[in-house]
Parts: C-alpha cells; sequence; structure tokens
C-alpha cells in the first residue's frame, strides 16, 4: 500500500481516472493529492464513512476533488 500522498489518492482513484492523473506532471499530482487530503480531513461525513470503511472515505473524497476538475 502506498505511503506518500500521491501515492494513496492514486490508489483511491477509479481506474479511469487514476490512468488520466498519472499521466498528469509530478505538481499537478501532488496539487490533486493535497485537495484530496484537505476534502478528507475537512468533511464531516467523511469523517462517519472512514470509521466504516476507509477506503471508501478515500475512494469518495477522491470522486469530489476529480469532480471539481475542468
Amino acid at each position: 500500500m502506498p505511503t506518500d500522498a500521491v501515492g494513496r489518492f492514486l490508489a483511491a482513484l477509479d481506474p479511469q481516472r487514476r490512468e488520466d492523473v498519472a499521466g498528469r506532471a509530478r505538481e499537478e499530482q501532488q496539487r490533486l493529492a493535497a485537495a484530496w487530503e484537505q476534502e478528507l480531513e475537512s468533511d464531516d461525513e467523511l469523517d462517519t464513512l472512514d470509521e466504516l470503511s476507509p477506503p471508501a472515505a478515500e475512494a469518495e473524497a477522491a470522486r469530489r476533488v476529480m469532480d471539481r476538475e475542468p
């Protein structure tokens, strides 16, 4: 299991989006991973989901971050 933020973010993405993000510049990957970590930290609904299923909470946060991307 990846331990850095980018690796954890990529692991939380669905396969199609993972491929898209993996092809981006490292700086862009880091920006998205930071937004993902912020989403996980700031959303109370994700806290509840995290207690039940950490992978599901991470996947939902990743989906939200990517949905905000143009």
